[in-house]
């Protein structure tokens, strides 16, 4: 059979399964040779065959990733200068897509050591970098401890019971699809994952920047690399980022702050555990210390790094303020003073939590799903998205940048801007002559006449 002579056949023809919602690259060639309009569109005689599926996949690896950017970014130039892009006001949000891997085969990872080193002469290929252990001990000493706890809970005297696995990213791995993650969505079974981003225009739903990401991380530890990405395509259109909307998966205190060095307003609600002040103790922002209702000072002492990586600042009293105060009992019984932990990015997070609690931050929360919720749905169910048919990272990215440029591409098309039903000219007036304004003059004065003669006995 033919191949893919030209690189626009390849595009038309991928492109056309995300239209089509057709995922697997073998029902694509299929469905394209019983279709007398995509074989126009191609390029192809109606006796003409189609390419096999597998010169596909490998069309799909040989591009790289700028090329599918680059296609990206003249189909979103296109929706800016037809007027679908406002460009002020960005909704984020991410999904987990499905990887093209088993989650029944997954394996457990090996210790550095036990790989042994690649021999250069070697044939084999070399483990790839998934496969190693890297968490730290005590993580793994307390999914060890889940996992026997689990086990205990589910044993029943007398029941043959298939012992049950604890799967994790830090010990377990895909090897068909290496880059693949462990995750588990609200509601649904755990499975292996890819986590799709995206930043939607506010104001006719143009998804202006799409990237793939790993499943096992936080969202928002993925937004600065995405502010990144949007911010160059922003720059690239002459367009400036003002406002952006997101949901409390984003709320970190970096995120707070990266936003308001760049001027933008960050409409993402923070966390409910979050308190913007502390029952019984009032801060002083110039001496950076809070009082408590006995009066005693708790002055700030030093920083201190959480769990989760954030910065964390440190108040504490003196021992003997704490010692010799009458409220010991009610405010520490179990230690020696009072200590308070504050994050380090205090000032972001009350702003935020001040945003959030107006109504307008009430409103762009309700644009935001609104906005972008939409997207992703027609994405997982009507693009092909549902599931990825091509595995690694940068597969995946391309694949989502070819799903992002099918949807533009069908509101760009679907676009009619309104139009003017009717135009009102204002006409010079007219210049009289002598006898015309002379005629004018006598209607005038004898009208009164014609009513008077008119009005009955």
């Amino acid at each position: 059979m033919s191949g893919l002579a030209r690189p626009p056949q390849f595009f038309k023809l991928v492109l056309v399964g995300r239209l089509e919602n057709l995922v697997s690259d073998r029902r694509l060639v299929e469905h394209c040779a019983l279709r007398l309009d995509i074989l126009y569109l191609l390029g192809y005689e109606v006796d003409e065959e189609l390419p096999w599926h597998s010169t596909v996949s490998r069309t799909r690896q040989l591009f790289p990733t700028a090329v599918f950017e680059r296609l990206f970014d003249h189909v979103f130039a296109q929706c800016v200068a037809r007027g679908l892009v406002a460009g002020d006001t960005q909704a984020v949000d991410s999904a987990p897509v499905k990887a093209n891997a088993a989650l029944e085969a997954v394996v457990e990872k090996q210790a550095a050591g036990a790989l042994g080193p690649h021999r250069a002469g070697s044939s084999a290929p070399p483990a790839p970098a998934a496969s190693v252990v890297t968490a730290p001990v005590h993580q793994l000493r307390n999914l060890a401890a889940h996992q026997a706890r689990q086990g205990a809970h589910s044993s029943v005297p007398g029941a043959q019971q298939p012992k049950a696995r604890l799967l994790s990213n830090k010990t377990h791995y895909s090897p068909a699809d290496p880059d693949a993650r462990i995750s588990v969505k609200p509601g649904k079974a755990r499975a292996l994952n890819y986590l799709c981003s995206l930043a939607v225009d506010t104001a006719h739903g143009v998804i202006r920047h799409v990237q793939a990401d790993f499943a096992d991380r936080r969202d928002s530890l993925h937004l600065p690399r995405l502010l990144t990405g949007l911010q160059r395509r922003l720059r690239a259109q002459e367009l400036r980022l003002r406002e952006l909307l997101a949901d409390a998966g984003y709320a970190n205190g970096a995120n707070y702050a990266l936003l308001e060095r760049q001027g933008i307003t960050a409409w993402i609600p923070v966390f409910g555990q979050y308190k913007p002040e502390i029952a019984g103790f009032a801060y002083d922002a110039q001496t950076d210390a809070y009082a408590c209702t006995a009066g005693k000072i708790l002055s700030f002492r030093k920083y201190d790094v959480a769990a989760d990586g954030g910065w964390r600042k440190i108040y504490w009293a003196t021992c003997s303020d704490c010692q010799q105060c009458p409220l010991k009992s009610t405010c520490v019984p179990g230690a020696k003073r009072k200590q308070l932990t504050r994050t380090l990015y205090d000032a972001p997070y009350r702003r935020a939590w001040q945003r959030q609690q107006s109504r307008r931050g009430q409103r762009m929360r309700r644009v935001q799903q609104s906005t972008v919720e939409p997207v992703f749905g027609n994405l997982l169910h009507h693009y092909g998205l549902r599931r990825m048919n091509v595995r690694g990272h940068a597969g995946a990215h391309k694949t989502m940048l070819l799903t992002a440029v099918a949807y533009n591409l069908k509101k760009l098309l679907r676009y009619r801007p309104k139009r003017q039903l009717s135009l009102a000219l204002a006409l010079p007036r007219p210049i009289l002559t002598a006898n015309a304004r002379a005629g004018q003059r006598n209607r005038r004065t004898k009208a009164p006449t014609r009513a008077l003669r008119k009005r009955p006995c």
